[in-house]
């Protein structure tokens, strides 16, 4: 609840109540600070039985739509050498304090000063977490899975170094231009980009049967280059080349906001889709890769 005049607090405090006590048996409430034009900041961590604590660096996980992430990238923009050691330095200070083991990610908010507050822990492997293997050649879910047996991290501090970057969009079966409804069906039609840079992490193929029963994230699109804008323009021409027919998704979406310059200059914060909404309309027609996409499948079953 968003409370911007004193006289606001009191109902805003009574409604944060009812919802706490129905959802969790619990009235009580806290006060957080708001932070306008934030940047959501997460540090991907390592933490063995040994008591070894490593941070693999940040993601920027910015683009957002009610508080969901829909694009990651790793690095960000907005963290210099400086910021990025005091930000893995508290992550790994609270990591160690916990006692924790194993792969884990601490989340920030990061104000346009470059002063940053914990937001949350997530205690576990993340979607977003392939950005952060593609910068600096960690296979987190291998690293996990040693640490889970009892084994001393192969990694030091000093061993990590990130290289080129790397952005992720999440794939859905969702409508953006109508309150992102869920869309459920059967996929008639599938094309994945390929090449180099790009990754994909999917569990859908042709004949697949998309139903509202399970989380709408249907694929993950990954690339990888040497610099952002380099990136960003593979994720531009990635996004094109990714078709799904049969049902809708949210990839016009995302060809609009990856193709937006303020997401080319990494202007970006997590009010950026509701600030942009009108600037990301649905392109007037699908782009010309699906179109030949969606002919030659029909050439093919006739």
């Amino acid at each position: 609840r968003l409370v911007r005049q004193p006289s606001d607090l009191p109902f805003a405090l009574a409604a944060a109540g009812r919802e706490a006590q129905a959802a969790f048996g619990d009235p009580r409430v806290y006060l957080e600070k708001v932070i306008e034009a934030a940047r959501h900041i997460e540090i991907q961590i390592l933490a063995d039985t040994q008591g070894n604590v490593i941070h693999l660096g940040e993601r920027e996980c910015s683009i957002q739509r009610r508080h969901q992430k829909l694009i990651e990238e790793a690095p960000s923009v907005a963290v210099d050498a400086e910021l990025r050691q005091r930000m893995g330095e508290v992550a790994t200070r609270a990591a160690r304090a916990a006692g924790y083991v194993n792969a884990g990610t601490i989340e920030f908010l990061l104000d346009s000063t470059g002063k940053f507050y914990f937001l949350e822990m997530n205690t576990r492997l993340q979607v977003e977490h392939p950005v952060t293997e593609m910068v600096t050649g960690v296979d987190i879910v291998k690293e996990q899975l040693a640490i889970a047996s009892g084994r001393r991290m192969r990694y030091r501090q000093e061993d990590i170094s990130p290289k080129g970057w790397a952005i992720e969009c999440r794939i859905t079966a969702e409508d953006p231009y109508n309150g992102f409804l869920p869309s459920a069906g059967s996929i008639t039609m599938l094309q994945e980009p390929t090449g180099p840079g790009v990754r994909v992490e999917s569990g859908i193929y042709e004949g697949t049967e998309v139903t509202f029963h399970y989380d709408p994230m249907i694929a993950k699109l990954v690339v990888h280059a040497e610099s952002r804008p380099a990136a960003v323009a593979r994720l531009r021409r990635a996004l094109d080349d990714f078709a799904v027919l049969g049902l809708t998704t949210n990839l016009p979406l995302l060809q609009a906001l990856a193709a937006h310059p303020a997401y080319a200059s990494g202007d970006t914060h997590t009010g950026f889709l509701g600030e942009h909404v009108l600037e990301v309309a649905p392109p007037a027609a699908p782009p010309s890769t699906v179109l030949i996409a969606a002919a030659l499948y029909e050439l093919q079953v006739a």
